[in-house]
C-alpha cells in the first residue's frame, strides 16, 4: 500500500508523457471504427477511475461534468448509454487542456481517497485501472501511428537511431510431449482472462526461437503468396481480394524497394528486421506457405515458461524505440516484448472461468467470441504490464497492432 501513490502517480503520468509531442489537431481524428482518437484515450481512462472508483467511495461524489459518461464510457452497457464507438472523433469539445484537467482533478481526488480508505477492494480496482490505463498506453500509440500514416508528411514522434539487423538463423526449441500447467490464479494481479491455472496436454513440437523477419516474408510476397488461394483460409482470401491485399499494413513499394511507416518516419525495409503488422489471415498464410503452422497459446506459453523468461532487457515501451528489433542477447529467443504473436487459437474462456463481479465483469468475457489470441506484448507495451499468461486478443481481419509470428513445426 504503501507504494500505491508513486505507482499510481508514475503510470498516470507516462500517458500524459506520451501525448507532449501531440499538437491539439493531432489528438482528435478517427480514420476507422477500430482506431479511438488520442485525446479519447486520455479521457476515458480517467473516466475509468472516476466511474469504477470516486462513484462508489466518495461520500461527496459529483459527476466532473455530466456529459463525459457519455463520451468517454467505452463499451460497459451496465453504466449507461455512450457514444457509438466510430464517433469518437467527431468530437472537439472538450478540449486537450480541459481533457487534461479533468486528469489531474481525478488524479487528486484518487490520491485523496487512498489516504484513508482501508478497504482492500479499493486498491484491487485501483490495479484494474492503472492495468487498463497501460492497456491505453498501447493502444495511444498504435492508433496514433495508424492515425499519422495516412499523412504525406509521414510524421516523426519519436526520433531513433538506425538500427543494423543482423541475420540470426532459426534454432528450434524442443517442447517434449506431457501434461503442463498454463493460466494464474493466485499471486500477482492478472486479468480474469487469465484464469483459472490449468492442465494442458501438449504433443511434441519444436517452436523458433525467433520471430519472423521482413525478409522471409518479402520471400512470400515474391513468390506471389497474396494470390494462391491454396495457402489461405478462405475468410482470408477473401479478404485479401475484396480489399486488394498485396502487402502488409504500412508497406509501400518504392523504386524497386519496400518500405513502411514507422514512428520515426518512413524507413526502408530492412530483411533481417522482425514483421509486424500482420493481421491472423497473413500470419495463418505465410505458415502453411513454410509448411509449418502457429502455435496454440497452451504451447506459447509452455515454450515461453520453459526458454523465455531470461532476457534482462525487453523492448517495450520503455525503450523508446516504437520498433520491433532482435533482443540484445542473441541466444534469448525473445518471447516477451518486440511483437505480438498471433496463436492458432481461438479467444474463449479457460476451463472454470469466471467473470470479475459487477460492472467490471464486462472487461473481458462478453469478447470471447470470433477473435483470435497473441501472446507476448510488444515495443508498444508497458514493461511491468507484459507477463507469460496474459491473452491479448483481436479480430483476424485486423493488423494495426504490432503483431507478428512465431513459426512451430510438429
Amino acid at each position: 500500500m504503501n507504494s500505491f501513490p508513486e505507482r499510481y502517480k508514475r503510470i498516470r503520468e507516462q500517458t500524459e508523457l506520451l501525448a507532449q509531442p501531440l499538437f491539439a489537431e493531432d489528438t482528435v481524428p478517427q480514420p476507422t471504427t477500430d482506431v479511438s482518437p488520442p485525446k479519447w484515450h486520455l479521457a476515458h481512462t480517467t473516466w475509468f477511475f472516476e466511474n469504477f472508483i470516486l462513484k462508489k467511495y466518495s461520500n461527496d461524489f459529483q459527476p466532473y461534468d455530466p456529459h463525459y459518461d457519455f463520451l468517454f464510457n467505452s463499451y460497459y452497457k451496465s453504466q449507461g448509454d455512450r457514444e457509438a464507438r466510430n464517433k469518437r472523433g467527431f468530437h472537439s469539445r472538450p478540449t486537450l487542456n480541459e481533457v487534461l484537467e479533468y486528469r489531474n482533478h481525478i488524479d487528486r481526488k484518487i490520491l485523496e481517497l487512498s489516504s484513508f480508505v482501508q478497504d482492500s477492494e479499493f486498491f484491487t480496482l485501483i490495479e484494474l485501472g492503472l492495468q487498463h490505463e497501460q492497456q491505453h498506453q498501447e493502444l495511444f500509440l498504435t492508433d496514433l501511428k495508424y492515425i499519422w500514416s495516412f499523412s504525406p508528411y509521414h510524421p516523426v514522434y519519436a526520433k531513433t537511431s538506425e538500427d543494423s539487423y543482423l541475420e540470426k538463423p532459426i534454432e528450434w526449441l524442443k517442447i517434449n510431449e506431457g501434461i503442463y500447467q498454463i493460466g494464474i490464479t493466485d499471486g500477482k494481479f492478472h486479468f480474469d482472462n487469465e484464469s483459472p491455472n490449468h492442465k494442458v496436454y501438449i504433443y511434441p513440437f519444436e517452436i523458433s526461437d525467433r520471430i519472423t523477419t521482413a525478409g522471409e516474408y518479402i520471400e512470400f510476397i515474391e513468390d506471389g503468396g497474396y494470390g494462391k488461394w491454396e495457402f489461405w483460409l478462405h475468410e482470408g482470401f477473401h479478404w485479401v481480394e475484396e480489399n486488394k491485399i498485396d502487402s502488409p499494413m504500412y508497406w509501400n513499394k518504392i523504386d524497386g524497394d519496400w518500405y513502411h511507416y514507422t514512428l520515426s518516419g518512413l524507413k526502408r525495409i530492412q530483411k533481417h528486421e522482425v514483421l509486424t503488422h500482420i493481421n491472423y489471415y497473413e500470419a495463418d498464410a505465410f505458415a502453411r506457405w513454410k509448411g509449418m503452422r502457429l502455435p496454440t497459446e497452451s504451447e506459447w506459453e509452455t515454450a515461453c515458461l520453459l526458454y523465455g523468461m531470461n532476457d534482462s532487457k525487453l523492448n517495450t515501451l520503455e525503450s523508446g524505440f516504437f520498433h520491433p528489433r532482435f533482443s540484445i542477447d542473441e541466444k534469448n529467443p525473445g518471447f516477451l516484448g518486440q511483437t505480438w504473436e498471433w496463436t492458432s487459437s481461438a479467444y474463449l474462456p479457460y476451463p472454470g472461468f469466471k467473470p470479475w463481479k459487477g460492472g467490471i465483469g464486462e472487461y473481458n468475457g462478453k469478447f470471447m467470441i470470433n477473435q483470435m489470441v497473441l501472446r507476448g506484448g510488444s515495443c508498444f507495451t508497458p514493461e511491468s504490464h507484459i507477463r507469460p499468461s496474459y491473452r491479448n486478443f483481436f479480430h483476424p481481419h485486423l493488423g494495426w497492432q504490432a503483431t507478428g509470428l512465431r513459426l512451430v513445426r510438429s
